[in-house]
């Protein structure tokens, strides 16, 4: 079944936070109540275009797979509050550690892939598409470092957090991309 866009977006061959810089460009160009999509292979877009939508006030629709091509489909909302809010608790890279050993767990939200490869010794892995499910895996009462490679799937997922009863939340920038610490692999 071939769905229509208005427009079309190739983010294909991109990782985050690539595929969202390009689709808030792209939405400029796209009137109220079009249907934008998105053609990208990175998985972790599944996850990161539809909490974007959500946090400016877009219509996420959905996404299907083609040939390992996944299609997103967004419509431009015309409510005209597509501002985008950004987390405003954040901590840096170097300030995270020394937090999460006083009782705080660093969180990273980035692919099972990613976090295989090299990731900060003791955080938890709970990838951005799988948050919202794995909740109850996580305690209100602690203090809560969201970490991905850039800092913007970690802003969408603090965003998250907090939304869901969460008060002690803190997205740490510049991200895993900017790590200069030890790392641990899971391969």
């Amino acid at each position: 079944m071939s769905i229509k866009a208005d427009v079309k977006l190739d983010c294909k061959g991109l990782a985050c936070p690539m595929p969202i810089v390009k689709t808030k460009k792209a939405m400029n160009d796209v009137n109220d109540g079009q249907i934008l999509e998105v053609q990208a292979t990175d998985k972790g877009s599944i996850a990161d275009l539809k909490a974007w939508s959500e946090s400016v006030g877009h219509h996420y629709i959905g996404t299907k797979e083609e040939d390992g091509v996944l299609l997103h489909y967004i419509r431009k909302s015309g409510d005209d509050h597509g501002l985008e809010k950004k987390f405003e608790n954040t901590i840096t890279n170097e300030e995270v550690i020394e937090r999460a050993t006083n009782g705080g767990i660093i969180l990273d939200v980035r692919e099972e892939a990613e976090y295989a490869f090299g990731h900060i010794e003791g955080s938890k892995s709970i990838p951005m598409g799988e948050l919202e499910d794995r909740l109850d895996e996580l305690d209100k009462d602690q203090e809560i470092y969201v970490i991905c490679r850039t800092g913007t799937r970690s802003d969408l997922a603090a965003q998250k957090l907090t939304e869901k009863g969460f008060t002690k939340v803190y997205n740490v920038l510049p991200g895993m991309g900017s790590w200069n610490g030890d790392l641990s692999k899971k391969i």
